[in-house]
């Protein structure tokens, strides 16, 4: 909607075009829109606007205004230590493809994960009445893991990081820089362009890559906290495709190696935590999954037992039998 008045000034919003009283600031848009200033971030012509400054910040003319929250897209003995963190869970889990917020909630909790990713999206500034996913996710409880799903560039991963980091969740960052739509395959040139950017703004960069342990050494080399092959294709549930590759990789790298996508069923990830995985990150194995909540709660144990097996070590594997009992004093 478009007005000629010279007391407005028409910008867009999230793509809509919006005819707004002059001098209003992203303050006062936010409260007319209904939202929450602490559970969003602000871009303003391709520049991220501190929270701090949302009250004297006035729109003008021509303006493109962008408002993203987070949407739905695992300490102790033996926890999963990611750059300054420590997880009790070494089981990530996504919070995609849910039927609703409730449900994501639900799931979660059985899983036993402390982290969980999520998606930056646009704020629907159409439905004042839509959830937010922190709404339900309280991120005192939680490490909220952003990721940067469907970038397709270096240039737009880092513009969505930055947007994460602003809306005050945390400063870790899941990378993700696709190179095939069909495929869903990491560009690793790219990846790597950016999580150099990003390491050296002070972010906790977590890569989704190949399993090629040259690109994970690189990711290692420019500062990135772990690294994380896919098993297999994003939501193939075809299990692990390579051991042998992932094997090369914890050998060649001393940051976490994090399983990532094309986990399918529990034996998968347990198989993951016995090459020496330091975890299974998850997200359309167990909402994909016909009851999403035993799912999780099998995800949860398989990926506990797998990492208990591996400290535990297993036997050699022989070719011939080997006798349990002792073949000593034997009756004749």
């Amino acid at each position: 909607m478009r007005s000629s008045g010279v007391a407005h000034v028409v910008v867009t919003v999230n793509g809509e075009a919006s005819a707004l009283a002059r001098g209003t600031t992203i303050g006062q848009l936010l409260a007319n829109l209904g939202v929450i200033p602490d559970r969003v971030a602000v871009e303003v012509n391709l520049s991220v606007i501190e929270r701090s400054a949302f009250a004297g910040k006035a729109l003008e003319e021509g303006d493109r205004v962008e408002i993203v929250s987070f949407v739905g897209g695992g300490g102790g003995e033996d926890c999963l230590r990611i750059g300054p963190l420590d997880l009790r869970s070494r089981l990530i889990v996504g919070t995609g493809k849910f039927k609703d917020f409730a449900e994501t909630k639900r799931v979660i909790d059985a899983s036993g994960a402390d982290m969980v990713t999520v998606a930056v999206r646009r704020v629907n500034i159409l439905d004042r009445s839509s959830d937010n996913l922190l709404d339900y996710l309280d991120p005192k409880v939680y490490r909220i893991l952003p990721n940067t799903a469907g970038c397709y560039t270096a240039e737009e991963a880092v513009r969505t990081a930055r947007l994460a980091r602003s809306a005050g969740v945390s400063d870790l960052v899941k990378l993700e820089v696709i190179g095939d739509q069909r495929t869903l395959f990491p560009d690793t040139e790219a990846l790597l362009q950016a999580a150099k950017i990003l390491v050296k703004e002070g972010f906790v960069v977590l890569p989704y890559t190949t399993d090629d342990p040259i690109v994970a050494k690189k990711l290692e080399d420019v500062g990135c906290a772990a690294v994380m092959p896919l098993a297999a294709p994003i939501g193939s549930g075809l299990g692990i495709r390579n051991p042998y590759n992932l094997r090369i990789i914890m050998e060649t790298v001393k940051v976490p190696v994090i399983v990532d996508a094309g986990v399918g069923t529990a034996s998968d990830a347990a198989v993951a935590m016995e090459l020496g995985c330091g975890g299974v990150l998850m997200n359309t194995a167990i909402a994909g999954a016909k009851d999403p909540l035993m799912m999780a709660e099998a995800m949860r144990d398989a990926v506990r037992a797998g990492r208990l097996a591996y400290r535990a070590g297993r036997i050699p594997k022989r070719l011939y039998a080997n006798a349990s009992s002792p073949l000593e004093d034997l009756i004749e």
